[in-house]
């Protein structure tokens, strides 16, 4: 497996290693002690999703503020652009994002980790999307980013009418976000 640094603090992609023979091709989704080379992350995943979704649906960009999830994120249908945003205080990427075309064809995976908001849009017709969790789902614990926030400047491709849903659509700026985390951390002290 390669690993592939990206601009975000402790996020990386992951490529693997892929046998082509004339039957088609096979490769490792998941191996813990790579996974641990790779990332540093020695916690576990407890939960696994798959989203089936058209061209032009945008799902995100979520987070678990208590609970935060780590997400290995991976397509095994079609074309998905990837958004992470760096939503740790602490981090020296804090507030950044990058955006990532994964694909069934490129097979590389996405390791968002805990403390990230997380959302793809479907460039294909359609995609089968899969994703391993840290944490178990809270809909509690949720918090959702508004996915055209201009403090967050994400490169949306254009010609693509986007779908998205009443509550991604109303979802917090990131000024608000940072306001609450900052004056309850204010607080807290």
């Amino acid at each position: 497996m390669k690993v592939i640094n990206t601009s975000l603090e402790d996020c990386v992609l992951l490529q693997p290693d892929i046998f082509h023979d004339s039957r088609g091709f096979f490769y490792e989704t998941f191996r813990t002690n790579e996974f641990l080379t790779a990332t540093g992350f020695s916690g576990t995943f407890v939960q696994e999703n798959h989203s089936y979704s058209s061209k032009g649906v945008f799902r995100g960009l979520h987070f678990q503020q208590n609970n935060p999830q780590g997400k290995l994120v991976r397509v095994s249908r079609g074309t998905v652009l990837d958004v992470a945003v760096d939503l740790r205080p602490e981090s020296n990427t804090f507030g950044q994002s990058e955006v990532f075309e994964i694909s069934d064809e490129n097979c590389l995976q996405v390791w968002v980790p805990p403390g990230f908001a997380h959302g793809f849009l479907v460039l294909s017709d359609c995609a089968d999307f899969q994703y391993k969790c840290t944490q178990y789902y809270d809909p509690a614990d949720e918090i959702t980013i508004h996915w055209n926030d201009p403090d967050l400047d994400i490169p949306w491709p254009t010609g693509i009418e986007m779908i998205v849903s009443k509550k991604d659509s109303s979802a917090k700026s990131f000024q608000d976000y940072c306001r609450t985390l900052f004056s309850s951390d204010r607080n807290s002290e």
